[in-house]
């Protein structure tokens, strides 16, 4: 008896809700998918909402399409559990840029071997990139390097301001926010440093 055909289901995750999903959607565009799933978190964890449906929703004889295997999972263990599950449950899986499928019953021994190598490699890459990072991010410290975002008002104009609210406290906070170029929010903080520092003294 010829096996009842399965949804395509895709599934997209980018770290956060200003990266761009273009590339991965585009890796879609010939397959013609039933439905596709988005996440915009960290791959950090499998604790992930449109993941949980994505894995919920599929059946036996579905295939799910990924884009690369560090779209499911950011390491070789929840890879591999993932991989396991739908497989054991009819469902196929399909990492595009690697271009390797995993089936019920095992499929292609290579690709299971593949599956790890190439997952175990990008696990070790991911953590040279990060102990990079630290490095940097320390040896820039050491040298003086201040991280963070750069205060909107330097020091000077902070007095200057104080300076015109003292000569004028009618003055408009409107007036103020478009001479210096900043926000409400911005102001109102300066407006409550200064206060603060007159409290105090």
């Amino acid at each position: 008896m010829k096996a009842a055909k399965g949804m395509k289901v895709g599934y997209i995750r980018v770290s956060s809700t200003g990266q761009n999903v273009d590339r991965q959607v585009d890796g879609f565009n010939t397959l013609d998918l039933d439905k596709v799933f988005t996440d915009k978190v960290s791959g950090a964890t499998t604790d992930r909402p449109e993941l949980k449906a994505c894995l919920e929703y599929l059946r036996e004889n579905d295939t799910l399409y990924i884009y690369s295997m560090d779209r499911l999972a950011r390491n070789l263990i929840d890879l591999q559990c993932i991989v396991n599950e739908l497989t054991g449950r009819g469902v196929s899986i399909k990492f595009i840029k690697e271009q390797l499928t995993f089936e019920q019953n095992g499929g292609n021994p290579m690709n299971t071997l593949l599956l790890q190598v190439m997952g175990a490699f990008a696990e070790f890459e991911r953590s040279l990139i990060k102990e990079r990072q630290m490095e940097g991010i320390q040896s820039a410290k050491t040298k003086g390097v201040k991280f963070g975002r750069k205060a909107k008002l330097a020091p000077e104009q902070v007095a200057e301001i104080k300076t015109r609210l003292e000569a004028n406290p009618l003055v408009k906070k409107v007036d103020l926010m478009e001479e210096y170029s900043i926000s409400r929010a911005t102001l109102y903080r300066v407006l409550s440093c200064i206060n603060g520092k007159e409290k105090a003294a």
